[in-house]
């Protein structure tokens, strides 16, 4: 870790709504913002509102937001101290936080090592384990659908085929029987290898009726964690999160308990910096969880745990990197509940085919207790290119379903046109009677949409 210095200048290694989130994050600290756009994004928001702005490349991630090389450059020609990843793109790649070192530059973030270390989960099953933390029956690497077969005789179906180097919902297929086996480990491997470069896969045990629960952790990489609460985010359609809380409600308090710890040990395991995730499925038949892996950036669902503690994640974050020691509280209870809904430029009854286009109208409604994280406006182009997601909208309320009350009536004055969007699919969602008595789990969404296939079909 840098001695502390606070940091001037910062390179925002991202676009969309999370770009323009930390160009406020630097603000918070006094930095300077400078903002790296591909052509598709030169009229974005956060072309207007960052310091300065550079154009790396041409639309497609891989020539512009993928490319390190690039993005390191446009750091130091524009006399940058630091870089943010943001989620998603470089932010769980080595390479970019090497490359920060070798040009003197500060990678917001935890060092290459951490990042490669948790970024393969087999690897982050050993560190859980050294730490303490239940794990769920696993195996080793399966080179083999022999090998394989063996381990899922040995654990029981169903069970779970992972990418090892897996991420963002990729790399995960569930098996039910032995004869769907071999294919799914030849589909799965196929997959990492296109998405993550490497094909390695192991299994693991399947729990049907789980929730998946994280835990948001800080450290400052000189012996100091802390955590700041957990999260639900059990309603996720393939893998894909759709709606967060914080906190998790309906969790045994020694369950709780127990989980913070452990997210804790495990970063204290690698002396983490910088803010993290620690993720848990929670099974609620055997009152148990179970260590799935940690995400070493920050998560797109981080605003409903800064609604329920006060902490502005990203100015923690640049602080730390700046060599600055935490001063937050060791166990910082929630204030009230936070909802946060992903808004997506897709058509839910066109099967969430993506709706890019230009938007005509966007207007989100001024309500207490709201705040929506967006790069989205009218006149605004949503690209073809990248994620579909173009807001969140987040809401706070002492209780839970003060909370649902509020995210539905915010959604229900959202007035948007140009492109489709999937409001009226999360307006279903939130009034689903499982969700709203705590029943779901993270295949629910799933389970609501075959049946709704199911009603048409004998319609």
């Amino acid at each position: 870790m840098p001695e502390s210095k606070r940091l001037r200048r910062v390179l925002i290694a991202n676009r969309g709504e999370i770009a323009v989130r930390l160009v406020r994050g630097c603000a918070e600290v006094g930095a300077e913002s400078v903002a790296v756009v591909s052509e598709a994004d030169r009229e974005s928001m956060v072309a207007r509102l960052a310091t300065r702005t550079v154009c790396i490349g041409p639309s497609p991630a891989r020539d512009s937001y993928l490319r390190p090389d690039l993005i390191v450059h446009a750091a130091l020609a524009t006399g940058c101290d630091a870089i943010h990843p943001g989620y998603g793109f470089l932010s769980e790649q080595p390479s970019l936080a090497e490359l920060c070192d070798e040009n003197g530059l500060v990678f917001v973030g935890p060092t290459a090592e951490t990042i490669r270390m948790l970024g393969n989960k087999l690897e982050a099953r050993r560190l859980a384990e050294r730490a303490d933390v239940p794990l769920l029956p696993g195996s080793a690497r399966v080179s083999d659908a022999e090998e394989a077969a063996r381990f899922a005789a040995e654990m029981g179906y169903p069970i779970l085929v992972k990418a090892a180097a897996g991420g963002g919902g990729r790399g995960m297929k569930v098996v039910h029987t032995p004869s769907e086996l071999a294919g799914t480990l030849q589909t799965t491997a196929s997959e990492a290898r296109s998405a993550f470069g490497d094909a390695t896969l192991y299994l693991e045990r399947f729990i049907a009726d789980a929730r998946h629960i994280e835990v948001q952790v800080l450290g400052d990489g000189k012996g100091q964690v802390v955590h700041l609460g957990d999260r639900d985010c059990s309603l996720q359609r393939r893998h894909q999160k759709v709606i967060e809380e914080a906190p998790a409600s309906d969790i045994p308090e020694d369950v709780r308990r127990d989980m913070h710890d452990a997210a804790v040990r495990i970063a204290r395991q690698v002396n983490y910096a910088s803010a993290g995730t620690v993720e848990f499925l929670f099974d609620r038949s055997a009152n148990a969880f179970y260590f799935l892996e940690m995400n070493t950036r920050l998560q797109v669902e981080h605003p409903v745990t800064e609604m329920v503690t006060g902490i502005d994640l990203v100015a923690a974050q640049l602080r730390i990197a700046g060599g600055e020691p935490l001063s937050i509280p060791e166990d910082i209870g929630p204030n009230g509940h936070s909802i946060e809904a992903r808004i997506t430029a897709e058509s839910p009854e066109n099967a969430f085919r993506p709706s890019p286009g230009r938007i005509r109208r966007w207007q989100a409604p001024d309500m207490d207790g709201l705040r929506v994280d967006t790069y989205a406006e009218a006149g605004a182009l949503i690209p073809p290119f990248y994620d579909s997601m173009v807001a969140k909208f987040i809401v706070h309320g002492p209780d839970r379903q003060t909370a649902i009350d509020k995210m539905r009536r915010a959604l229900e004055a959202f007035e948007v046109e140009g492109i489709s969007t999937n409001r009226a699919f999360l307006l279903r969602l939130l009034g689903e009677p499982a969700f709203a008595a705590m029943r779901h789990n993270t295949r629910s969404i799933d389970a609501f949409l075959a049946a709704d296939a199911a009603a048409e079909s004998n319609a």
